[in-house]
């Protein structure tokens, strides 16, 4: 990798997460302007030139006080064309979290599909490719963009930090609902390779009616075994509620969950804080600013993502392989 061609942003609100990456890279950030008008509108310009440059833009698209989701997806937007327009030869955007993911789909009559749209508001600024982890539905994710995509999985990490805390007791990976049953499938072949015996599988019925879930029957033995239940995200944590109950009832030793994004809206704080749920994991895609920081300590682990992006940053530019990263990630499970 020739870092004199290569140029890495972080927009101000992923900055923390821009100078991980950074450091893992081992690429400076460089210098942007983002200024703000008395009316509300903004500009976001570079102030280095990016002529022919290899260009690297991190935001993660998650709303906070203050900055809408919106607000962030809109400032991205405008900076990729600023870059496009000061003839930077590649533009790829770095979303940890991808916002509006989850409405993939027409549930009801009129319905938006939003994930659709907001990738054609990437490629309508010209950016040529786009790398995020853990979307809700990837082949939805997948059938959305035009440009060149790259999903990355925090998988790994989470069968690493799972293999110590469990040792040699019996586990079962449990899947909130049916449309999850793919992925803790993948999580529990990852975590029965890493611990060198079979791990069980279970799963929940749920059922959504004007926003009020329901269904608390388990598909799979959960007595006397250390459960982990795994999601792509946690927003009210409800759903991750739930399943720990009905796990508990059904006589499992210890109950911990996993997701990879955590938005933590609503009563989220109280559903952490249960005394059902043993611990909680997730990623670094969203800080957890929502929550008190005795409760992050007393119940929390953030795992690190910034070495899974600053490496597949290095492959893009270098040309390396992304499925040959993860396929490596497996292995070293």
């Amino acid at each position: 990798m020739n870092p004199t061609d290569m140029q890495l942003f972080a927009l101000t609100e992923s900055r923390e997460f821009g100078q991980r990456v950074s450091a893992a890279l081992g690429v400076p950030l460089g210098e942007h302007e983002e200024r703000h008008f008395e009316d509300g509108e903004h500009k976001t310009r570079a102030l280095q030139s990016v002529r022919g440059r290899d260009v690297f833009v991190i935001q993660s698209l998650y709303g906070e006080p203050g900055k809408s989701v919106n607000d962030k997806l809109c400032r991205l937007l405008f900076f990729i064309g600023a870059l496009k327009d000061a003839s930077a030869q590649r533009v790829t955007a770095i979303l940890p979290y991808l916002c509006y993911a989850r409405k993939d789909r027409k549930s009801k009559s009129r319905d938006p599909v939003t994930t659709r749209y907001v990738a054609r508001l990437l490629e309508a600024v010209e950016t040529d490719r786009v790398v995020t982890l853990d979307v809700h539905n990837l082949a939805a994710f997948e059938n959305a963009f035009r440009c060149r995509i790259d999903h990355l999985e925090a998988r790994g990490l989470f069968v690493e930090h799972f293999a110590p805390v469990i040792g040699h007791e019996e586990v079962v990976v449990v899947s909130p609902d049916v449309g999850g049953v793919k992925r803790a499938e993948q999580f529990r072949q990852a975590l029965s390779h890493r611990l060198g015996h079979e791990s069980g599988s279970a799963f929940l019925e749920k059922y959504r009616s004007a926003g009020v879930v329901s269904g608390e029957a388990v598909v799979g033995d959960v007595r006397d075994k250390v459960a982990i239940i795994i999601d792509d995200l946690i927003s009210t944590g409800g759903t991750i509620l739930r399943a720990a109950n009905a796990c508990r009832q059904r006589g499992a030793k210890s109950v911990y969950a996993a997701a990879s994004h955590g938005i933590f809206v609503g009563n989220a704080a109280q559903v952490i804080a249960d005394a059902g749920l043993e611990r909680l994991v997730i990623a670094d895609t969203i800080p957890p600013f929502r929550l008190d920081a005795g409760l992050v300590q007393l119940k929390l682990t953030v795992l690190e993502t910034a070495p899974l992006f600053a490496e597949a940053i290095r492959r893009i530019h270098s040309g390396g392989s992304i499925v040959e990263l993860l396929a490596l990630s497996r292995d070293e499970e």
